[in-house]
């Protein structure tokens, strides 16, 4: 199988800091709102380069998103920063009304999503926000799965018109993508080619469905890898094109089993060529402190996981 290599791990957030800076020198459009979270968002560089165009909301976000979704009326694009809990759940109705119904140009950008948000714990540990954002009509969400690939979504969202969500999370992850890839919103990549299991993987579980490819050529099974980052708009061809030839599917995301990615590939294959699909993902319940190494292990959200779903589903084949 191809292999690939990390080139030196960082956090996810620090590529999206990485792209508001580029976005900050390239598009004066561009404007950067926080909620009171600038360190942890990486916002920093964005805000000392250009103090006019940062706000610091504080302690407001539902006021953040509707102070956005104002800005675009003037013809600035918006990207909002804060927890993946608090750019969601806390601001749906916000969301809803003054940003999808209204079809409005706000990219919200959310760190800390996912159980390796870590020891901060369940109140924090958002794992429904995919399937709340993936709901609302016109509304693109997008999952990245390292720091390369999170600076390459930030800088493709500045180009994209309508409401977006950009997902990302706070450990340090391998980072394995090329510098240089272009970022196709709607667009699945191919990591891997295989012919007895296709492994769709988003966010930070597609390093680990890199790893468990490789332990399964171990075993003489051969996966095909696809890396998922826009859960919306989804890229049912290629995902149909893999199922076509490997027959079975394993999906894997740090999110709950109920209305993530698994969801919208059962849906694709129940339209189109029904299969057996296994699950790696929190099977509806929340997280819990601990470190994410501890917690990607207890809730089977890793390559071993992925390994024994993989050997699930080929018997059901």
């Amino acid at each position: 199988m191809k292999k690939y290599t990390n080139t030196g791990s960082k956090d996810t957030r620090s590529g999206f800091g990485a792209g508001m800076t580029e976005l900050g020198q390239k598009n004066e459009n561009v404007v950067a709102l926080c909620a009171d979270l600038i360190g942890s968002l990486k916002f920093d560089d964005f805000k000392k380069n250009h103090p006019e165009r940062f706000f610091q909301i504080g302690i407001a976000e539902a006021n953040m998103i509707g102070i956005a979704a104002g800005l675009t009326i003037g013809g600035k694009i918006p990207f909002t920063g804060t927890f993946a809990n608090f750019s969601t759940g806390r601001v749906y109705d916000q969301i809803r009304q003054s940003v999808a119904y209204s079809d409005k140009n706000v990219k919200i950008c959310a760190s800390h999503a996912g159980l390796t948000l870590g020891e901060d714990g369940a109140t924090h540990q958002i794992l429904e926000d995919i399937g709340l954002m993936k709901m609302l009509p016109g509304m693109t969400v997008i999952n990245t799965c390292d720091y390369n690939q999170t600076k390459a979504a930030t800088l493709a969202l500045a180009d994209h018109h309508g409401p977006a969500y950009l997902r990302f999370g706070r450990p340090v992850v391998p980072n394995f993508t090329p510098a240089d890839e272009p970022f196709v919103i709607g667009k699945a990549i191919l990591l891997n080619e295989g012919t007895d299991v296709t492994i769709v993987a988003t966010g930070h579980l597609v390093w680990e469905a890199l790893i468990a490819a490789e332990a399964l050529e171990a075993k003489g099974i051969s996966a095909e890898v696809i890396n998922i980052h826009t859960i919306k708009p989804l890229d049912e061809e290629a995902i149909l094109k893999s199922l076509a030839k490997t027959k079975c599917v394993v999906t894997a995301e740090e999110h709950n089993i109920l209305g993530g990615l698994g969801e919208s590939i059962s849906r694709v294959l129940a339209l189109n060529n029904p299969a057996p699909q296994e699950f790696v993902a929190v099977n509806d319940s929340f997280g819990e402190s601990g470190t994410p190494e501890q917690l990607m292990e207890k809730y089977k959200l890793n390559n071993q996981a992925i390994v024994e779903a993989v050997e699930r589903v080929i018997k059901r084949k």
